[in-house]
């Protein structure tokens, strides 16, 4: 019920009033009162009048299960059926693998404060400080290959990159397959994993790790690593932007769905690369080599041209970086 009411007070802008959320949700004025009383205590500010009734007049940066409903069902998203919300785990892909093979459902949320080890991309490690960042996967069973999961990192990246220019004003870009940078920095980072047979899919978990109100980073990544409070010095309700990348991913997803493949993604994918007509450094293994990165394919692979010839590079396989630096 908390959910339900603080979606009603997100959605008008003047005072509600007790005997309307009553009769809305079916429910008793003392167990409005209470609902209102614990919100109080949360952290919003919530301003109560005689024979008015209440009027939310601001929202604290908290995360809870009905906060980030409240925010999916203010954007208009219904993709999430299911959240999770820890305050602590080791990973959100971890959990969400081990809800997933308990049966969890089909667009189960996983949401955490803080990682105590996150992951990143080929068994590296993720910046997972509390309060300050946003570490969330998503549970998937689609109906597709295999071979056809890798495309799903694509469409996060594009997701979070709408998402986060929606929210912050930031042109953030993605560097191809899993990165969205800003300023030659990496301030998000996807990671999908999956549980298959030969021929079907069990299910797939969609990793998000977003640097949003992070003032510093660690030593060994400080060089590499941005926010989007040290890019834009304004902080951001963590909700607001997990509610923005989930409306932009069920638009993405569903496009995905009907051709199962990035036939009609990969241009508005392109236009966002960071990667695109920039030499690159190749590695897959001990070996390396440099080429210039020209695009994408349909099926998520980036072409680069070497020697004169475009070479298709697959994301499981090899990591991509820039000559020079990170990009």
């Amino acid at each position: 019920m908390k959910s339900e009411i603080l979606s009603l007070l997100k959605n008008t802008s003047d005072y509600l009033s007790g005997q309307k959320i009553c009769d809305t949700l079916g429910v008793s004025r003392t167990a409005v009162w209470k609902i209102i009383k614990q919100l109080k205590e949360e952290g919003y500010v919530i301003d109560s009048v005689n024979n008015k009734g209440y009027r939310l007049l601001s929202c604290p940066d908290i995360l809870s299960k009905e906060e980030i409903f409240s925010s999916l069902e203010l954007a208009g998203t219904s993709f999430v059926r299911k959240i999770i919300y820890l305050n602590e785990v080791d990973s959100t892909n971890t959990r969400a693998k081990l809800e997933a093979e308990n049966g969890a459902c089909d667009g189960t949320l996983i949401v955490a404060d803080e990682q105590t080890k996150g992951k990143g991309r080929r068994g590296r490690s993720f910046s997972s400080p509390k309060g300050v960042g946003i570490f969330m996967t998503l549970i998937l069973k689609p109906e597709i290959l295999p071979q056809k999961a890798s495309m799903l990192t694509l469409i996060a990246g594009l997701a979070v990159c709408n998402g986060i220019r929606q929210v912050t004003d930031l042109d953030v870009k993605i560097k191809w397959p899993n990165d969205i940078v800003y300023n030659g920095k990496k301030i998000c980072g996807i990671l999908t994993e999956m549980s298959a047979e030969m021929d079907y899919v069990n299910h797939i978990v969609v990793g998000i790790g977003i640097n949003v109100n992070h003032s510093d980073f660690p030593e060994e990544i400080k060089d590499v690593a941005t926010s989007l409070y040290l890019e834009t010095g304004r902080t951001f309700r963590r909700s607001d932007l997990i509610s923005a990348v989930i409306k932009e991913w069920e638009s993405y997803y569903e496009i995905f769905l009907k051709t199962k493949d990035l036939s009609l993604l990969k241009e508005d994918y392109n236009s966002r690369m960071i990667n695109t007509n920039k030499k690159v450094l190749v590695i897959r293994g001990d070996d390396s080599y440099e080429a210039v990165a020209r695009t994408i394919d349909a099926d998520g692979e980036l072409l680069v041209e070497k020697d004169g010839a475009l070479v298709k590079v697959m994301s499981g396989e090899v990591s991509v970086r820039g000559v020079y630096g990170y990009v």
